[in-house]
């Protein structure tokens, strides 16, 4: 087993991260389905003996490899301790199982589906072998192949869930958890529709509020009329956003869905919203094809093939139909988001795994949530984890999806695994501020520029 073999390292380099970092491989599994579990590790600059903090993905399906832009804003929180990335199996450089599915792949539910049903059959053995209990299981190991006594956790969205099970399943291994944008092992996240509908309800009140953004009046009531109107022949007009070329693929009403939801991950992206869909209303649709290139979407990031696995295995299963009608009843999302999951898990037959009632633990813990997160709300955070005894929550006002890299949060984080017993002072909060709104084509600033002090007679934001 590597976790018994002497440390080998050797210096090797991550998209986002202008440093080497010390790198490893770890041989885990046998046979069809053994990987060479890939280990990244930048160190401590001074060697003081501080537990180091392990950073954990999300998806399910996202590679901890795509997290080292993070270590750009935890310069400080790297100075007394290492940080280190493992990509589970499946993921990232820990053979990928991404079934063929990338950013080319058009947003095609019936193509997709039957790519997920393939690359299924094809590879069984290996679908049917990922879980979060292997990827825990994988950290301790890599935890006693360093040697490191105890670890502290950063996980974001569904790296909190795996944070949060491995301090159920290894609580003697465990120091300290950051958990940013929380999924409580016992709510059932995929239920989202409502999350991103009330996301959706605070970006319309926060427009309200923004003299620029308010004179779009309700586009929230536009993007209704323009979800019950959309078909496919307005989607074939609409050029790729990477290189303005007109292609052969379409934007379904599901794309468009999954797109705004997408959207409202980002503050950046959300702030191009009310622009992008007033223009959509007067038949201008070039800016929400621009905003579909500003994030990853369904498929992009993501290892689907783990995805599947862990989904429809661990999440699925556990959401009734009456569930679902509840959940998307009045949302703009609709089932888009779910149709995506039920329909792959069709395809994607892996057996169930239930978790165990989780028991209390009295572990540091700091919770971060987006008020305006269309996935993992605050409520959460608030309302699920009343078996942790000893947590602190800190709520971003207008915040999205991830909130780590926000502001002061970097430096909170860094003062909460110094003195977790300690009570931060979360004032500094107050000053994070959702980007300003695209009010023209030309953006946010200069739009408000050139109408200073003038009548505005375009919601392009042409001069006057």
């Amino acid at each position: 087993m590597a976790g018994q073999e002497k440390i080998s390292l050797e210096d090797c380099y991550l998209d986002g991260w202008q440093y080497s970092l010390q790198c490893s491989r770890l041989a885990v599994g046998e046979g069809d389905v053994q990987v060479n579990l890939a280990v990244m590790v930048s160190p401590a600059l001074d060697e003081s003996g501080v537990e180091p903090l392990y950073l954990l993905a999300g998806g399910p399906g996202q590679a901890a490899s795509d997290l080292a832009v993070l270590l750009n804003k935890f310069r400080k929180i790297n100075q007394n301790r290492a940080i280190v990335l493992v990509d589970r199996r499946g993921a990232g450089l820990s053979r990928p199982f991404s079934c063929g599915i990338d950013r080319d792949t058009p947003n095609d539910l019936d193509l997709i589906s039957k790519s997920l049903a393939d690359c299924y059959l094809k590879q069984t053995t290996f679908a049917n072998s990922l879980s979060s209990r292997q990827t825990v299981e994988d950290l301790e190991l890599v935890r006693k192949y360093f040697g490191h006594e105890k670890i502290s956790l950063w996980g974001g969205s569904w790296g909190t869930r795996t944070a949060l099970l491995y301090q159920q399943w290894y609580p003697d291994s465990l120091s300290a958890l950051v958990l940013d944008a929380v999924a409580p092992i016992d709510t059932k996240v995929f239920l989202s529709a409502s999350a991103a509908e009330q996301a959706i309800q605070i970006l319309a009140r926060d427009c309200q509020s923004d003299p620029g953004c308010s004179r779009f009046g309700d586009w929230r009531e536009v993007l209704d009329q323009l979800l019950v109107d959309w078909d496919d022949s307005i989607g074939e007009n609409l050029p790729d956003p990477s290189t303005g070329r007109f292609t052969a693929h379409t934007m379904s009403r599901w794309a468009l869905q999954s797109m705004i939801r997408a959207a409202l991950y980002s503050p950046e992206a959300s702030a191009q919203l009310p622009f992008a869909i007033t223009e959509a209303g007067l038949g201008n649709y070039l800016p929400l094809a621009g905003i579909s290139g500003l994030f990853s979407d369904t498929t992009t990031g993501m290892s689907l093939g783990l995805t599947f696995s862990v989904a429809c295995s661990e999440e699925l299963y556990r959401i009734s139909e009456e569930e679902v009608s509840s959940d998307i009843a009045g949302t703009f999302v609709g089932n888009a988001f779910l149709d995506f999951f039920s329909r792959g898990c069709e395809v994607w037959p892996v057996p169930e795994r239930r978790y165990a009632k989780p028991e209390p633990r009295d572990h540091p813990v700091l919770l971060i949530s987006g008020e305006a997160d269309p996935i993992t709300p605050p409520d959460y955070a608030k309302e699920n984890l009343d078996y942790l005894s000893n947590k602190q929550h800190l709520i971003v006002r207008s915040g999205g999806h991830i909130n780590s890299v926000r502001g002061c949060i970097p430096t909170l984080i860094g003062e909460f695994l110094e003195a977790p017993e300690v009570q931060l002072d979360q004032a500094c909060i107050k000053d994070i501020h959702r980007p300003p709104f695209m009010i023209g084509a030309y953006g946010p600033e200069l739009i408000h520029r050139l109408n200073s002090g003038t009548t505005e007679k375009s919601t392009r934001g042409e001069e006057p």
